[in-house]
């Protein structure tokens, strides 16, 4: 199943699919980031957020609902069900058309690299379990919520590592790729 998404993500990253991810992505990241972020930091208090935090606790987040206030948890769990629900879906196709064009062009059909293009799939998931689980702390808070807000740390963390490790993979594949087609180059020359 994992081969089939992985192809037809591939088969549907042409280069103007992949150039119109980057655009898209690149435009959301200068006109949309800058307000979210400014607005989110409004209400952080100094505290963070549970969106761009690497590390933190069930505890942690409790203090950052509380921090908020209640204005800010309600602007917080907004937030959440627009903008970070069309943001995931805007990186995704950065890096899903990105990986996809690059690794199609640096490996062969069948190598087993080309099911790199999946794993920015797997953290927008991560995304919006985080969004979801820290959604529900923050609209419950101050009531504890057992299990949900100990799982929002670990699908932030998740999050993270797919997407970072998307951009290494984006990064690396375009290195291989740009090294295999310089060293083909070199060899058609002799």
């Amino acid at each position: 199943m994992l081969r089939r998404i992985s192809d037809r993500l591939r088969r549907s990253s042409s280069t103007w699919v992949a150039l119109s991810g980057l655009m898209v992505f690149l435009l959301f990241s200068v006109l949309v980031l800058p307000g979210q972020s400014s607005q989110a930091a409004e209400y952080a208090e100094g505290v963070g957020s549970p969106d761009t935090s690497l590390l933190y606790s069930r505890d942690d987040l409790y203090r950052m609902a509380e921090a908020y206030g209640e204005e800010g948890r309600a602007a917080y769990v907004r937030a959440r069900f627009t903008f970070d629900v069309i943001w995931p879906i805007v990186y995704a196709l950065f890096l899903v058309t990105g990986v996809s064009w690059v690794y199609g062009k640096a490996f062969s059909p069948r190598s087993g690299w080309q099911l790199a293009n999946v794993v920015p799939l797997i953290g927008a998931v991560f995304d919006y379990l985080e969004n979801v689980s820290a959604g529900v702390v923050m609209v419950r808070y101050p009531d504890p919520t057992i299990a949900v807000d100990t799982l929002a740390p670990v699908f932030t963390l998740a999050k993270w590592v797919f997407l970072g490790g998307s951009f290494v993979l984006l990064f690396v594949g375009g290195v291989i790729g740009v090294w295999r087609a310089a060293r083909g180059a070199s060899h058609a020359e002799t």
